[in-house]
């Protein structure tokens, strides 16, 4: 993969696990002799984490969606420059926590019928999608509840409540049968272990396959 990296994406509701297992397969591909850039959305470059506290923290009604669509774009292009791109292009694995299909979610759906402006924007300043996405599917009054349990400063959108989770668990299941060329789908309903395991034989799956 010298020259060209694999860019790995974990997408899910919130409290779904995204980040344990994001993390622990970077633990995994170290092991195994890889090159790993683990980041996360939004943030991962000191331009896009300053953007991170503006859309994540206080209240629900602090943004319009349409606001935020352009807040996350600014953020994802400073993070591709300066983190995704110069990794991938020095053959390294990225693993990111959210890139573009939440916002795809968050903004484009759940808030309103916005999805064709984030595209356009996707289109005009990111221009990449990942090669691979993981997509922890968990019941989405669970994922709240382990979300809200977290009692950190980052919950502006776990505050708009169970109903938004209903819709962000559908909307990324239908995003898994809209691109089933790079989705795949990992049941986050039972222990951590057990979802670990099946997402790194996943990815080593895949890794053979391009090899």
């Amino acid at each position: 993969m010298t020259g060209q990296g694999l860019f790995l994406t974990f997408e899910g509701i919130d409290g779904s696990g995204k980040s344990t297992q994001a993390r622990r397969l970077a633990e995994v591909l170290i092991k195994l002799g890889h090159e790993v850039v683990l980041t996360r959305e939004p943030g991962g470059s000191p331009g896009a984490e300053e953007i991170r506290r503006l859309v994540l923290e206080g209240a629900p009604d602090r943004w319009s969606a349409e606001t935020e669509i352009l807040l996350f774009t600014a953020a994802r292009r400073d993070h591709m420059e300066r983190t995704i791109l110069p990794a991938l292009n020095a053959g390294k694995i990225v693993i990111c926590d959210r890139f573009a299909d939440s916002t795809r979610m968050y903004q484009g759906l759940s808030r309103g019928d916005l999805r064709d402006l984030v595209d356009q924007l996707h289109k005009l300043m990111i221009g990449r999608e990942p090669d691979i996405t993981l997509l922890i599917d968990m019941d989405p009054e669970t994922g709240l509840s382990r979300a809200k349990g977290r009692q950190g400063t980052e919950e502006r959108f776990e505050d708009f409540g169970p109903e938004l989770q209903r819709k962000m668990r559908a909307g990324f299941l239908n995003l898994a049968r809209e691109f089933p060329d790079r989705f795949h789908v990992v049941d986050g309903n039972r222990d951590a272990d057990a979802v670990a395991r099946d997402v790194a034989d996943l990815v080593q799956r895949e890794l053979r396959s391009m090899a």
